[in-house]
């Protein structure tokens, strides 16, 4: 079972090429710091600034330095049927615990057309499989019952990670599905309440600065101390919040930047953190200790 903090690790760049050295670092400094699982090329990983072969050599790389620690979650889903096939298949190749399948972005295929996608990417694989519903990002929504066609035809489909922002769409997910089926936040201040309500965990790119508090949530809540818990949850706001000051992963990774960790580059169309957001998320990184 996969569940509490799986931490999207986002993908170093130094001088315009893929950082592996620091990636494990990341890696490594995750995993010491109590984070319950990773996960890499997610959209907090820039999937879709890296080639084909780059981003087979990040999971390799990932892999390699989780070193069954924890388990292992890449993300290989694209817009592309075909190469969501093939990253899935390499994946389990080199001993992946699960896939994390975003919906097709760009193209908005129907509930039939995720259906089919979904049903044959399953079917590829002998790995378990995350759906990834991120409706602002892909401009289609997972409605509840694809999700339930998907998983009684697929018992390898085991969770969803939502990054729909609408909560009574998780609460009829959940009450649907059955609360043996992992429904993970992707959305940072939905953490505790789906975590209330029944969910697995999270996937909170808030994850990549202050690993052990994102951890630490979960902990708390199935240790049952519920107020330290929402506590936690309010304190952790204002960061969560700051990390969305423009798209993800621009903020989180001038933030790592800021800290020491990586070299903060991006790579293009997105664009470096502007002075005046970079000068609002230094005051806060300074607020919570981290700078």
């Amino acid at each position: 079972m996969i569940k509490g903090s799986i931490v999207p690790v986002v993908t170093p760049f130094k001088n315009g090429a893929v950082d592996y050295e620091s990636l494990t670092k990341l890696i490594n400094w995750q995993i010491e710091n109590g984070s319950h699982g990773i996960s890499v090329t997610g959209t907090t990983g820039e999937p879709t600034s890296l080639t084909f072969d780059e981003r087979q050599q990040v999971i390799k790389v990932a892999k390699e330095a989780v070193n069954k620690r924890v388990p292992f979650v890449p993300g290989t889903g694209s817009t592309n049927h075909a190469e969501t096939i093939e990253l899935s298949k390499y994946a389990q190749s080199i001993g992946a615990d699960a896939i994390l399948v975003i919906t097709p972005y760009y193209n908005r295929p129907s509930q039939q057309g995720l259906f089919l996608h979904f049903d044959a990417v399953a079917k590829s694989v002998d790995l378990p499989i995350i759906l990834y519903n991120i409706p602002g990002r892909t401009a289609v929504n997972l409605e509840v019952d694809t999700v339930a066609r998907l998983r009684e035809a697929n018992k390898n489909i085991i969770g969803v990670k939502e990054s729909n922002k609408d909560f009574e769409h998780i609460n009829r997910l959940i009450q649907k599905m059955g609360r043996d089926f992992l429904v993970y936040s992707g959305i940072e201040l939905l953490c505790y309440p789906i975590l209330a309500i029944g969910g697995a965990g999270y996937v909170s790119a808030t994850g990549n600065l202050m690993p052990k508090e994102v951890a630490q949530l979960y902990n708390l809540v199935i240790a049952n101390k519920w107020q330290e818990a929402q506590d936690l949850h309010y304190y952790m706001m204002t960061l969560n919040d700051a990390i969305f000051i423009e798209i993800n992963p621009v903020p989180v990774k001038a933030a790592l930047g800021m800290m020491g960790k990586i070299s903060p580059e991006v790579r293009l169309p997105l664009a470096p953190l502007s002075e005046s957001n970079r000068e609002k998320l230094k005051k806060i990184l300074v607020d919570y200790k981290l700078i």
